[in-house]
């Protein structure tokens, strides 16, 4: 059922804007407390609600001129029951709405003598109260009978409300508006248009109840009040729609504008035409930190790229090699082959072995270089690299090639694998063998948060004009001797793996290169073997 639901909604959702997105969300939001004043009766509530309190006031002051004037009464006398505000008790989502009120139904006793004195002198305010008022107003006695006020004569003995305030109790009901007829288009909307407030409040004297007043009225209505506060309510939703405009303005500088921005930038890199604009100073802290990431990805896809494109000159390049001379010596088996001296045989047999075991060579570095690009970090590695370091030292010190270790007392652990450590040092160790070096000298010592190794021999050195390239792939000045110059660019991929690093330090003599290795936050520190 969900599923079909949400299938329907997909084929018919339509393409927004993500302007349109935020002006619908910001305008729904506002248009919620008017939604609820409408459909959840929160401001017609209030309008019924202050119909009763009307009518409370006019019933406590009507019922207190009663009491003050009703025959007998003491002058001063005041009534004995505690003083205490009324709050209102009727709801249009909760109070029960009664059927119209029926007619009175004929007495059966007569009417009191007392009540009627009062009511001849009552008569005078309560007219004059209602003239003002609009409000129906009925004196009634202690046995239901009315002597002023509509179906005078009558009796309300059996209305609920008039009974139960004939037992000292003050009683506010809804009741259906028989009289009601529609004035307005839209009326309908409002439940409160066809109901009357009925209110009975006890009339008590000396302790006893001597009479009621009942005073009923129709609520004011729901759009009536919205047509006398016309002027306040299009006021309200001017400035509204104002401030919506202007948030929204806000928000598509610094959401829409930017992520348009960045689509724009994201299809002229894809055509490798465009350029990451600069990051607007109005964008969110996201949008901000979303232009960053892309503006870093593209500087790497195009280092990527461009070394991509270099490399695979290269390996054309390199392959090409001892492909043309294993071409050509087959192309001469083809030819002359059968007039060959052995001697002649065995030395085009030696070029085809040897250009062979270069392109194996070259394809086996190729895929340690290819490894070492796509090597990731394992989690949570602390390697103790003075111990790797000393490994490859005691492998290649020797006679005639000495390795030399100067190391503190003591070393953190590294978060670089120990497996690392070893090929990098292995690498540039016997580059130094392979450049006429007789001894080698291993640093270690500890700056800041890394581990600084420095690796230096007596060598040959490297031209200053060679610098520069020692770290590109292919690039070797012992070609002749089967280098096949991947192997500082294979070390220099597998420490950058790991967040290390690999530079060449210019020095007067031989050659340094430099290796800095992050320490283990948080590690101690361990002896030195």
């Amino acid at each position: 059922m969900i599923g079909a639901f949400k299938a329907v909604l997909k084929r018919h959702w339509p393409a927004l804007r993500l302007r349109t997105i935020l002006f619908g969300t910001l305008l729904f939001t506002a248009a919620l407390p008017g939604v609820g004043a409408l459909f959840l009766r929160v401001y017609e509530n209030t309008l019924v609600r202050q119909t009763e309190a009307e009518l409370i006031a006019q019933g406590a002051a009507l019922a207190g001129a009663a009491q003050a004037l009703w025959p007998g009464v003491a002058p001063g006398s005041t009534d004995p029951r505690p003083w205490r505000a009324e709050a209102s008790t009727i709801d249009l989502r909760t109070t029960q709405v009664l059927p119209e009120r029926p007619h009175a139904v004929p007495r059966t006793v007569a009417p009191d003598p007392e009540a009627l004195a009062m009511a001849g002198r009552l008569h005078p305010i309560l007219a004059q109260t209602a003239r003002t008022t609009l409000a129906s107003l009925q004196l009634i006695d202690r046995n239901g009978v009315v002597l002023i006020g509509h179906e005078a004569g009558g009796s309300y003995a059996r209305l609920p409300e008039v009974a139960a305030a004939l037992r000292g109790r003050v009683r506010t009901v809804l009741r259906t508006n028989g009289a009601y007829s529609q004035v307005y288009a839209f009326e309908w909307l409002s439940r409160a248009s066809s109901l009357r407030i009925h209110h009975v409040r006890p009339i008590v004297v000396d302790g006893h109840v001597v009479g009621a007043l009942l005073l009923s009225r129709s609520p004011r209505a729901l759009f009536r009040g919205l047509y006398d506060d016309r002027g306040k309510i299009l006021l309200g939703i001017g400035l509204i729609f104002v401030v919506l405009l202007l948030l929204t303005g806000l928000l598509s500088r610094g959401i829409a504008r930017p992520i348009e921005a960045l689509g724009e930038a994201t299809r002229g890199v894809a055509k490798g035409t465009g350029s990451v604009p600069g990051t607007p100073v109005t964008a969110a802290i996201e949008i901000r930190a979303l232009f960053e990431n892309f503006r870093a990805m593209a500087a790497a896809i195009d280092r990527r790229s461009r070394y991509l494109r270099d490399f695979a000159a290269s390996v054309s390049h390199e392959f090409k090699t001892p492909l043309a001379g294993i071409s050509g010596a087959i192309e001469l088996f083809e030819d002359h082959g059968a007039t060959m001296t052995p001697t002649e045989r065995e030395r085009f047999l030696g070029n085809i072995k040897a250009d062979a075991a270069r392109l194996s060579q070259l394809v086996t570095r190729l895929l340690d270089l290819a490894r070492a690009d796509m090597a990731q970090p394992g989690p949570d590695v602390a390697a103790d690299a003075l111990a790797a370091i000393r490994r490859v030292a005691d492998a290649h010190d020797g006679p005639g090639f000495r390795v030399r270790l100067d190391a503190g007392a003591a070393l953190p652990l590294v978060a670089v694998q120990d497996s690392t450590v070893e090929m990098v040092l292995t690498t540039l160790i016997e580059n130094a063998r392979q450049a006429g070096a007789g001894e080698v000298t291993i640093a270690l010592a500890q700056m800041g948060g890394d581990l600084a190794m420095t690796v230096t021999d007596n060598g040959r050195g490297i031209a200053p004009a060679d610098a520069e390239r020692v770290f590109e792939p292919f690039f070797t000045t012992r070609r002749a001797a089967g280098g096949t110059g991947l192997g500082l660019a294979i070390a220099m991929s597998l420490l950058r793996a790991e967040h290390a690093r690999l530079t060449l330090v210019p020095v007067a003599q031989g050659t340094r290169f430099a290796v800095t290795l992050p320490i283990v936050q948080g590690a101690g520190a361990i002896s030195k073997m």
